[in-house]
């Protein structure tokens, strides 16, 4: 509660953190708007395949132009200026720079460029969940034998349901679930590219106009991001998926203790101390009251009679027994709220949430029948889609993970609903992001935690 403070000591000092960013997209220029205006803070760069889109970005955010002439990384921190360019990997070399944001979306260039900071001795902000999920627990303990800091994005949903997790843990709560809300129909599933813009109120030309890309918006609305991002959540917790996945069961704010409590006292979890996405409407397609779709939560149990009684005292809403109550944060405000991480980073030193271990996995599953020869095309396409595995499961069938799912040849004949597995694709096995996900598995996957049985 005093990251502000910490700030404007810097500020003060003239010892700004030096921040570089990778990827100018939109959760990137989010960040831009918000970080001109964080004390202690010097954008030192930005580096993007494309520059002067990048370079837009920042002035349509409000930077001048004069702040954007720096030449080189090393003339960003001599004038306090900010450098644009291609070249990832010269910023996060120059030895000025503090904090690395990858913000690309990319799971390869993620891994490539957590690599090199950590080589660097960079902390990292990891808001690419693509990448993450990939690797994410191997590049975490590769940054702390480092001496760096390998966190979550704070204002994306991981980080900020990590933060409902511990604030529960640390006020002596047992966590009975947490997750977040999503707009979700089981035929989303198959939507694609094409399908993706009425369900979002939007026509193709007006979707075009806006410069919104389908295939990412497709990946919320198809199940993949929420997948991906309740592994990141698992992860970073300990909290487990069901052995079956999300079951995206329909509810509101006021239901989440009724709802998200064990199947064995009426709810629909399968075991206490477990990650799961909400829907905001119900399956026939009508929107359910007071819905959760921008936000997050956690529910917790009352660990005593007397605490039961507390919850009654002080108004909270709970499930019939009164003994599961839950808190929610209606929003999240994405990329405008990523300073928060940049600065628990760089001043404390403490990630805004980080994996611990591999507990969930995002795995490639066909949206159609799939015919060999197929190249599938990855998150939000036209192929497959990510379905939340735990991670023993997965490694034990030899899924195909999602983040490899994308521009490579399918070898078998796969039916919609099946999820794929390495065999079934021609996999590039010398491919750095291959590597380290194989060696992931291997380090990790035996002393994944146990799901009950199903």
């Amino acid at each position: 509660m005093n990251l502000h403070r910490l700030l404007a000591e810097r500020a003060a000092g003239n010892k700004p953190l030096h921040v570089g960013l990778i990827g100018a997209g939109k959760f990137g220029t989010m960040f831009l708007s918000q970080a001109r205006r964080m004390p202690g803070v010097h954008l030192m760069g930005v580096a993007d395949l494309a520059p002067d889109r990048a370079r837009e970005n920042l002035r349509r955010v409000g930077w001048d132009a004069e702040r954007l002439a720096a030449r080189s990384p090393g003339e960003a921190v001599d004038r306090g200026t900010t450098w644009i360019g291609e070249d990832a990997q010269a910023l996060i070399a120059h030895p000025a720079l503090d904090v690395v944001i990858e913000a690309t979306g990319h799971p390869p260039s993620g891994i490539a460029h957590a690599l090199a900071a950590i080589a660097h001795r960079k902390h990292i902000v990891m808001v690419n969940v693509e990448a993450d999920v990939l690797a994410g627990p191997l590049l975490a303990r590769r940054a702390q034998a480092a001496g760096v800091v390998y966190s979550l994005a704070y204002g994306d949903q991981p980080a900020l349901i990590a933060e409902q997790v511990d604030w529960a843990r640390a006020a002596g709560f047992e966590v009975v679930a947490a997750g977040k809300g999503t707009k979700y129909l089981p035929a989303y599933h198959a939507s694609t590219p094409e399908t993706v813009w009425p369900h979002y109120g939007l026509t193709p030309e007006q979707a075009r106009v806006g410069g919104l890309n389908p295939q990412m918006f497709n990946s919320f609305l198809d199940g993949t991001k929420s997948a991906i991002e309740m592994a990141a959540v698992a992860n970073a917790t300990g909290l487990l998926p069901a052995p079956d996945g999300l079951q995206f069961p329909p509810c509101g704010v006021d239901d989440l203790p009724r709802v998200l409590r064990p199947a064995s006292e009426g709810g629909t979890l399968h075991h206490k101390g477990q990650v799961e996405v909400v829907s905001s409407l119900a399956r026939d397609g009508v929107a359910v009251f007071r819905d959760l779709r921008w936000g997050v939560y956690v529910v917790f149990e009352a660990p005593s009679d007397y605490v039961e009684r507390c919850f009654a005292e002080y108004g909270l809403v709970t499930d019939p027994s009164g003994r599961y109550a839950a808190m929610y944060k209606p929003y999240h405000l994405i990329g405008l709220e990523l300073g928060i991480s940049v600065a628990s980073v760089g001043l404390r030193g403490e990630p805004t949430g980080a994996p611990t271990g591999f507990r969930g996995d995002a795995v490639a599953t066909a949206k159609r029948d799939l015919k060999p020869g197929e190249m599938l095309d990855g998150e939000g396409g036209y192929t497959v889609y990510g379905k939340l595995f735990p991670s023993e499961k997965s490694t034990t069938l030899g899924s195909l993970p999602l983040g490899l799912a994308h521009n490579v040849k399918l070898l078998k004949p796969i039916k919609a609903g099946q999820s794929l597995a390495y065999a079934d694709v021609a996999m590039d096995e010398t491919l750095t992001a291959v590597k380290l996900r194989r060696e992931m598995e291997r380090d990790f996957a035996p002393a994944a935690s146990k799901i009950a049985a199903q």
